[in-house]
């Protein structure tokens, strides 16, 4: 398999250098690695590298400065970890580190340390990760006994500096890697402060998902000729599924915490990160989150390293499913078995979207992006599908049905599973026998399959979440922006708003009742989701009415009227009044202005 590769499987692109030695021999044999450092990727086994790897490998052994820019999850790590221990040289013990690779976060230090300890365990490279909210003693020790590579975060890395412990003269190589997070983050002083302690004759790396100008600004000051190397996504072939789907749901902002539980009752990942904007985002979130049965952990700024080590152990190891984090505190998290991401509200840059959307989909896995719009943010999913190129389409938030659907057959395969194992409960046969002789085998089933689904899922009512509009263009031709929203009823014809508009069945929308007919107030409309075909469905079910015996039918936003034979009246409102339609009780009378 290839090493670290994900969803975006990437191709050169034409300003991309790359070794003709590279492509002589395949896999990792092609590079210019020593054979401590083949055998190592062969025991990981990786067996073919990346486009960034097979790109950035050959010159940056060679010595060359490299500025690459390539998504996340595609491999940048081995990228320039497997360079970096080439440079070191065999048998001979230093005191001061020869590279240092600066990272945006506590978390990457620490995987970054090990992907380096892993390649170089059979060279006996000595790596130590700094970083803030550790105790600072112990890096201290760490770097008086010697060491070949530091990974540190820029805030500890020029605490080091400054007091002396952190040696850089020594320094051969430099690495910025998810430079664009860091600058994102506050960090650009100081990364300049540090490459500004660095050797002139250091070799500098800067490796970025993207590449905005501030990053460009650093590569002209402080790399020196440098290689660029841009890594494309991959054209999908046409009619291929992608293997992160992406996908946003427009909610209105009251309904956000119900929607996002609905999807995640829907969707059953093994793992999920909501990304929200706040730390009080992050407590409310979880809080609403675990109270609706999810295993919710919260992760920001405000928790200590061990608070931060014990959540994601917890999520590690399966006894929480959902992380609710912050962008800041999600950097450079690298979780196997990470199957979605929710933006809890649409990024604000679309760089930010591309790093979440990163987080998933890796070593060919398949993954889930999901982002929760509100109608104001409509315009910045435009901006960062237009940006990104990716596909973002617009999607309705599951309704009751198909959750109840999606449950029942979560609770049907649970069953199956049992019994294909072998594991009927012997002590529970009396038991179905002696019912099956008074109500039969199959309702004695349905009805322990229906005491154990609701045990599993609550037997709580569950409420429609109503569809969010979004604006026209405030110069749309029809010059009706500023007022509302253009609706089109389910035959296509025009409807003003909540006020005028109208959605018709039969020759005309209601005015005063025909004679023999009443009017009938049902209390949800449009903002229900309710459609002229639920009403009918409704009475005709319920009720026992024909679809011919229904008259005109006029939904408003928050209300409907529907016209009824006059002898059937209090047929109609005892039977709706007992039920509920899309999923909710509503209130059902006649019609106080008749």
């Amino acid at each position: 398999m290839a090493l670290a590769t994900d969803d975006t499987e990437t191709t050169e692109t034409a300003e991309t250098e790359t070794a003709e030695s590279a492509e002589a021999l395949p896999g990792f044999a092609g590079l210019p690695l020593r054979p401590e450092l083949l055998d190592a990727v062969a025991k990981l086994g990786y067996d073919e590298p990346t486009p960034i790897q097979r790109a950035a490998i050959p010159p940056l052994v060679e010595g060359r400065d490299v500025l690459g820019q390539a998504a996340t999850g595609t491999g940048k790590t081995a990228a320039f970890a497997l360079p970096v221990l080439e440079r070191l040289e065999t048998g001979r013990r230093r005191r001061n580190p020869v590279a240092l690779i600066l990272v945006p976060t506590r978390e990457l230090a620490v995987q970054v340390s090990q992907a380096v300890d892993d390649y170089g365990r059979d060279m006996g490279v000595r790596v130590l990760p700094v970083y803030g909210g550790a105790p600072i003693v112990r890096q201290l020790r760490g770097l008086e006994r010697g060491v070949d590579v530091v990974v540190g975060t820029p805030g500890r890395v020029l605490d080091h500096l400054g007091r002396s412990s952190l040696e850089p003269s020594g320094l051969e190589m430099v690495v910025l890697d998810e430079a664009d997070e860091m600058l994102d983050m506050g960090f650009t002083e100081d990364i300049e402060a540090i490459l500004e302690q660095t050797p002139p004759d250091a070799q500098t790396v800067l490796f970025s998902a993207t590449m905005p100008p501030r990053i460009e600004e650093i590569a002209r000051r402080h790399l020196r000729d440098p290689l660029r190397i841009r890594i494309e996504r991959e054209k999908r072939p046409e009619g291929e599924e992608p293997r992160v789907r992406q996908c946003a749901y427009a909610v209105p902002r009251g309904y956000k915490p119900a929607s996002l539980a609905r999807l995640l009752d829907v969707e059953d990942p093994a793992a999920a990160i909501v990304f929200c904007r706040t730390r009080e985002e992050v407590d409310r979130i979880t809080e609403e989150a675990n109270g609706r049965g999810h295993r919710a952990e919260p992760l920001h700024g405000g928790m200590s390293q061990e608070q931060r080590d014990r959540v994601m152990s917890r999520l590690r190891s399966g006894s929480a499913k959902l992380l609710v984090a912050t962008d800041v505190a999600a950097r450079g998290l690298d979780i196997d078995q990470l199957t979605h991401v929710v933006n809890y509200s649409v990024p604000s840059a679309p760089e930010s979207y591309v790093h979440r959307v990163g987080r998933v989909g890796r070593a060919g896995r398949e993954g889930v992006a999901i982002t929760l719009m509100e109608p104001r943010e409509h315009r910045m999913l435009k901006n960062i599908r237009r940006a990104t190129g990716f596909e973002v389409p617009l999607e309705q938030v599951p309704g009751v049905a198909e959750l109840r659907a999606r449950r029942l057959e979560r609770t049907r395969a649970a069953l199956q599973e049992r019994l294909d194992g072998g594991e009927a409960a012997e002590e529970f046969a009396a038991a179905v026998e002696e019912l099956s002789r008074e109500h039969g085998a199959a309702e004695v089933a349905a009805a322990a399959l229906r005491l154990v689904h609701e045990t599993v899922n609550g037997a709580a009512h569950e409420e429609e979440i109503p569809e969010a509009q979004l604006r026209p263009p405030r110069d749309s031709r029809d010059g009706r922006g500023r007022r509302g929203f253009e609706q089109r009823g389910e035959r296509g014809e025009r409807s003003g708003g909540p006020r005028g508009g109208r959605e018709q069945r039969g020759r005309r929308g209601p005015g005063a009742p025909a004679a023999g007919r009443t009017r009938l107030f049902v209390g949800a409309g449009r903002s229900s989701r309710i459609r002229p075909q639920d009403l009918v469905g409704a009475i005709a079910g319920e009720a026992g009415l024909s679809g011919r015996d229904i008259g005109a039918i006029e939904i408003a936003d928050r209300f409907s009227l529907v016209d009824v034979p006059e002898s059937a009246a209090e047929q109609v409102i005892s039977a709706l009044n007992r039920t509920t339609i899309k999923g909710r009780k509503t209130v059902v009378r006649r019609d106080a202005r008749q």
